[in-house]
């Protein structure tokens, strides 16, 4: 047994193409070990993006058990793991059955745009076209982007769901909220993954009963909503069972607060398959956080969560976002295959001090 007993917290991480697990020194934050996996994507047809939630669970088990066995190796008794945190891609839509776990279909991924047609018809029946009708409620502009149109879409084109609705067994979640159930039997989820539903009040950080009209959900389908440092249940499964779940935050929160963007107006930004900017804009309620922030900012910005620990009130951020960042590498090492790893962009990039007029503009989502 290792002589050094600091605890250790564990963290899930799933992200849009890999599931990670990681322990660190709860004190120091220093890194003991981690082990990841590729996470496939499902492409039905083009703009559609899925992933298999029964392999994201099954790669989140692979993972921790290879890193239990790391653990072993370097003479760390698993005692020492002391509680779990989980990490999650927002938007991200799973529906399943509450009685046999299964789900009724593949996870909608959030850069999915199979719901561009619902969108449009939705915003042809605002006054105005306007796509912050509900932003005064939600903080986000009425968009494919967010869970509530995949769910939408779901129930209109997947009759077994909405056999299950009707039969009281449908359970839906982003992916944090799967990872849970399926890790500890409890269907939850914390603010500031619900804040990317469209379904959550960002003043009550509840969820709505007018935005479950507006978009013609069911409320017994939807998880209970915690702050982003609570208990969560503990661990039914792997070498870890018993160890509680303690946190849970959306990915971008996650990195805002793993920056320590805890002081107003500090701000991260982070490139992975997209690119986000989050700057803190201070606790709630949310008429004072926002008071400073100009009236541009507050109608082109998304307003979200940026995190919510135990009883304190939630801390809001301004967001900007660009769906397509690393993945337009992936997109030249896979579509156009003139590179063969990530890392020999550079090195092209340096190869001419000019373009000779020629730019890539990664807009795969349009551009406006």
């Amino acid at each position: 047994m290792s002589e050094n007993m600091d605890p250790l917290v564990g963290v899930v991480e799933h992200s849009t193409n890999f599931v990670r697990f990681s322990v660190f020194v709860a004190q120091s934050g220093q890194m003991i070990t981690y082990y990841q996996l590729e996470v496939n994507k499902i492409l039905p047809r083009e703009g559609w993006i899925e992933q298999d939630p029964v392999q994201i669970y099954e790669t989140v088990l692979q993972c921790i058990e290879v890193v239990t066995y790391k653990l072993s190796q370097l003479d760390i008794d698993l005692d020492q793991i002391k509680c779990i945190g989980i990490t999650n891609e927002r938007e991200s839509t799973v529906v399943w059955d509450k009685i046999t776990g299964q789900p009724f279909y593949n996870c909608i991924v959030w850069l999915d745009n199979r719901t561009s047609d619902l969108v449009e018809k939705i915003i042809d029946d605002i006054p105005g076209r306007d796509i912050n009708w509900l932003k005064k409620k939600t903080g986000l502009p009425i968009s494919t982007y967010f869970s509530a149109p995949k769910l939408r879409w779901l129930i209109d084109n997947v009759p077994p769901i909405r056999e299950a609705i009707d039969d009281q067994r449908l359970l839906f979640g982003t992916i944090d909220t799967w990872l849970l159930w399926k890790l500890t039997g409890q269907h939850s989820t914390d603010v500031t993954n619900a804040s990317r539903t469209m379904l959550m009040d960002v003043e009550s950080c509840q969820w709505d009963p007018y935005l479950l009209d507006f978009f013609r959900l069911p409320a017994n389908i939807l998880p209970e909503i915690k702050s982003s440092s609570d208990y969560f249940g503990d661990l039914l499964v792997s070498e870890l069972k018993g160890v509680p779940v303690t946190g849970v935050i959306s990915d971008q929160s996650a990195a805002l607060v793993g920056q320590k963007c805890f002081g107003l107006g500090q701000t991260k930004v982070t490139c992975g398959t997209g690119c986000h900017i989050i700057q803190n804009i201070g606790s709630g309620p949310i008429h004072g956080a926002l008071e400073g922030v100009p009236k541009e900012a507050k109608h082109n910005l998304l307003i979200t969560i940026a995190y919510k620990l135990g009883a304190q009130p939630a801390c809001y951020a301004l967001e900007g976002s660009a769906a397509i960042a690393g993945a337009a590498i992936t997109w030249l090492r896979d579509n156009l295959e003139v590179i063969k790893h990530y890392g020999d962009v550079e090195s092209i990039a340096q190869m001419e001090e000019s373009c000779g007029g020629v730019y890539f503009v990664p807009a795969f989502q349009g551009m406006c």
